[in-house]
């Protein structure tokens, strides 16, 4: 499989507990989509209304075919989009989805809240 063969699930229903008004996780889309267009990575990106980990916004699944998906939350979309898209990429490289502790961006490693197994 290859990076193309990853989405990015973006929660994006979450509110900013200090303003109610801001969307971590539309930022964190915003954010995304601009920098794989920077980067010309055609990495499917999509928006969803919840991923039910609200206390941990921005939150993302990496999920393929096949392969393990992971939630990761705690993203911030002013320093955590590179190291997203990287772990984007690890995660399409990898044979089912587990990706190594020690290949794993800071953000993957610090941000996981689950991972869950492949469908039959």
């Amino acid at each position: 499989m290859s990076s193309t063969d990853v989405r990015i699930v973006v929660c994006v229903s979450c509110r900013d507990a200090g303003d109610p008004n801001i969307q971590p996780g539309a930022r964190f889309l915003d954010a995304l989509r601009k920098r794989l267009a920077e980067r010309n990575l055609a990495i499917p990106t999509e928006a969803v209304e919840c991923l039910a980990v609200c206390k941990r916004p921005a939150t993302v699944a990496l999920a393929a075919l096949g392969k393990w998906t992971y939630v990761i939350g705690d993203l911030n979309p002013e320093t955590s989009v590179d190291d997203l898209i990287e772990s984007a990429l690890r995660f399409g490289e990898s044979e089912n989805g587990i990706v190594a502790w020690k290949d794993r961006p800071t953000c993957f490693r610090k941000g996981v809240v689950s991972r869950t197994p492949p469908l039959p």
